[in-house]
């Protein structure tokens, strides 16, 4: 078995058990995934609802004790929306200028993890 035989075969396993064991970042809610290294967070971004659900490489996790908050830049314009848990996810209501465009940094921490902090764009 050649090098490159060999790097192609373990990168074929490696994937097939990461797919076996449920490495799904697919999003469940209809928003946006954000990988991070320890857990994913799915954006939803509406005009008078942000809704953030973490996960554990696809499956859902609490939110108890969790805080985060979501930075909006549409062009020059910045604003900065605290979160709150809600069940199984962390969420805001209010007025947010969401468009095609937005750009958005979310930040979250769960208890007993290190804070998750990514970017996303509303497409």
């Amino acid at each position: 078995m050649t090098f490159k035989t060999l790097v192609l075969a373990l990168a074929v396993a490696t994937t097939g058990a990461a797919l076996a064991a449920g490495d799904d970042h697919k999003p469940r809610h209809g928003g946006i995934v954000v990988e991070g290294k320890v857990l994913d967070l799915e954006v939803v971004a509406k005009s008078d609802l942000i809704q953030v659900y973490p996960g554990d490489h696809g499956k859902p996790m609490k939110a108890d004790g969790a805080k985060g908050k979501v930075t909006l830049l549409n062009g020059a314009e910045k604003s900065e929306v605290e979160l709150a848990p809600a069940g199984d996810k962390l969420e805001a209501k209010g007025n947010f200028k969401i468009t095609k465009g937005t750009k958005g940094i979310v930040s979250v921490t769960l208890a007993g993890k290190p804070a998750v902090t990514g970017r996303f764009e509303i497409k």
